[in-house]
């Protein structure tokens, strides 16, 4: 699934952005409104790791959908 019909299908996705990083609050998610560079930041913040890293997690997520 691409970050296009990722954003669109946003509400029917929270439940798995929330699997995959639990750290992220609800608040997290509702700023994302899955804009991929925004979910890549709160990655970032809540996770405490570098931005390649979480580009690469998001990537890797998006692959698995």
């Amino acid at each position: 699934m691409n970050s296009d019909r990722i954003a669109g299908n946003w509400k029917q996705i929270t439940g798995k952005v929330k699997e995959q990083w639990g750290k992220l609050t609800d608040d997290d998610i509702a700023v994302v409104e899955g804009k991929r560079d925004q979910l890549i930041g709160r990655i970032q913040e809540r996770y405490g790791i570098a931005k390649d890293k979480a580009e690469e997690q998001v990537r890797d997520w998006e692959r698995a959908l």
